[in-house]
């Protein structure tokens, strides 16, 4: 019996010393950031400036990976099964970890219990825009607009869980009329089609929208953030007609649950670093998107409090996807 324990203490510390060299000695190969959306949105964008970055600071390249579909469930589901060794990460927002588990009848992972959160990295307003053709020029006016051709507006949606869906459906609540949802497969599509004057209005994030308002291709009627923002200051917040509107997606960096606790808080420390520098400041300004690291424990508790809140917001609008 002593030699069957003294050999299972001895495996034990060999399997702790070997991960123990490996978590030590990471990353020694490229790290995948996934994007549960396709090209052109604002998840993507953030990945790339922040998986630059980011590589840089390990030594090894960040490859940035596209996997949309289902609102974003496909690829968080696909993180939430991945080996668990900090080599495959997720660029997580408001609707895969906050919307999606009160907007679908279920999802394919826990948004608690599968990941291990690594840090926030960026707060983010939405604005409402409109094709120029639309015949509308503040939020009273579309208003106004909607309840005179009650389910006859489209509004376009960067798929079912987005923050751009469930904004309208606030919306609609708030205001009391009706619009007819189009969900496409994330922000690119959904851009190109209002772009195209396929439908007349959405809520976009800061970030992908500017462009195609600097550019004239969209109309901006205004902000969900409570105050005015300094990017575009005329702009006024949708709160000034409707009071309490308040609207914001945040985007931050989970791994799988089980990837070792040294492995995580490495890196932890090198993306607060990196979101807190000055550079990433500017580039984040000039994109529309805040700055937000945190510890951990700090995103878990905010995750707890997101889920709360869109659960009541999903409930109130009687949004569902099955």
């Amino acid at each position: 019996m002593f030699r069957i324990v003294t050999a299972f203490i001895l495996f034990g510390i060999a399997l702790l010393t070997g991960f123990g060299a490996q978590a030590q000695s990471y990353p020694n190969r490229p790290v995948r950031l996934v994007v549960p959306y396709p090209p052109g949105g604002t998840a993507d964008l953030l990945a790339r400036v922040v998986g630059q970055s980011l590589g840089s600071q390990l030594g090894q390249t960040v490859v940035v990976e596209n996997r949309g579909g289902a609102g974003g469930n496909i690829a968080t589901e696909h993180v939430a099964k991945s080996e668990p060794d900090g080599y495959t990460l997720l660029m997580a927002n408001a609707s895969v970890l906050a919307i999606n588990p009160s907007l679908f009848r279920s999802v394919p992972f826990d948004p608690l219990r599968d990941f291990a959160p690594i840090s926030l990295v960026a707060h983010v307003p939405l604005i409402l825009v409109v094709h120029p053709s639309t015949p509308v020029n503040s939020v009273k006016e579309l208003i106004a607009l909607a309840k005179a051709r009650p389910g006859q507006l489209n509004y376009a949606a960067a798929g079912h869980g987005s923050t751009t869906h469930l904004s309208m459906e606030l919306f609609k609540t708030m205001a009391g009329c009706d619009l007819t949802t189009i969900a496409y497969k994330g922000s690119g599509p959904a851009l190109a089609a209002i772009t195209a004057g396929e439908v007349p209005v959405m809520f976009e994030l800061f970030p992908t929208a500017l462009g195609f308002i600097k550019s004239g291709r969209l109309r901006a009627l205004a902000v969900t953030s409570p105050e005015r923002s300094s990017l575009m200051p005329d702009l006024p917040p949708v709160a000034e007609t409707l009071p309490g509107f308040h609207v914001a997606s945040w985007f931050g960096i989970v791994a799988p649950a089980r990837t070792p606790k040294d492995i995580v808080a490495k890196l932890n420390a090198d993306i607060v670093k990196l979101v807190n520098s000055a550079d990433m400041r500017g580039r984040f300004a000039s994109l529309g998107a805040e700055p937000q690291s945190s510890t951990p424990e700090e995103f878990t508790k905010f995750n707890v409090a997101e889920l709360e809140k869109w659960a009541k917001i999903v409930k109130d609008s009687g949004a569902k996807v099955e």
